[in-house]
């Protein structure tokens, strides 16, 4: 049966790039450096959130006094020089699918919690910015997911209903916000394996976006 849907929202970190293990191989360098424990734990407690959330997270596990600014600064200057310049490895499937849907005139749009800038250069560097009618990033909403603030601009960017938008997401604060906006979500896992609530809260757990592509043919 051909799927009824005007438009996919596409999180970034974790389903187009697979950049979320990246990040935190970078975080357990800094994390050595420094004498912090237990940072990978902290990192998958952040995924999907802004840099907002985040900092507060970080400060909240390691104390008022603990330099974030710097220190994440100091992880971000590694990240960037690992994997800038195309260099960030892509998901399975990612352009297969955005083909998929351009060729059958469906709306895209990227729902992210990194900041535009960051967000921009590396769906450029990467070859896929073109793809997209909408970008909306964390540093444009004032409410992080899981609350569905970025979903719902999407939507509006678009000009579509949330009911007529998939939400693909990896994270469970994703899941949450693209279910709280009304999109259909569907959960693509990465880092954080899908749980009994993804399964109650997604209309489909799939492996990978080439799964995703032949569930919406």
């Amino acid at each position: 049966m051909v799927k009824d849907f005007k438009a996919v929202v596409f999180d970034m970190d974790g389903v187009i790039f697979d950049s979320e293990v990246k990040v935190i191989e970078c975080w357990k360098v800094i994390a050595e450096k420094y004498n912090i424990p237990d940072i990978e734990e902290a990192c998958l407690e952040c995924l999907g959130t802004n840099q907002v959330a985040t900092k507060e997270k970080f400060l909240i596990r390691y104390g008022a006094d603990f330099p974030y600014t710097e220190i994440k600064k100091e992880m971000s200057e590694l990240f960037h020089s690992r994997y800038d310049k195309g260099r960030l490895p892509m998901k399975v499937g990612v352009v297969e699918l955005l083909e998929f849907l351009k060729e059958r005139g469906k709306k895209i749009a990227l729902a992210s919690s990194t900041r535009r800038e960051v967000v921009t250069r590396e769906l450029r560097d990467a070859g896929v910015l073109d793809y997209f009618d909408a970008v909306i990033c964390g540093d444009m909403v004032s409410r992080s997911k899981p609350e569905p603030d970025i979903f719902l601009k999407a939507c509006e960017e678009l000009k579509v209903s949330p009911s007529d938008a998939y939400a693909i997401e990896d994270s469970y604060n994703g899941i949450r916000a693209a279910s709280r906006g009304e999109l259909r979500p569907i959960m693509v896992p990465d880092l954080a394996p899908a749980t009994e609530e993804m399964e109650k809260l997604s209309e489909v757990i799939l492996e990978n976006l080439l799964e995703v592509k032949e569930y919406l043919y």
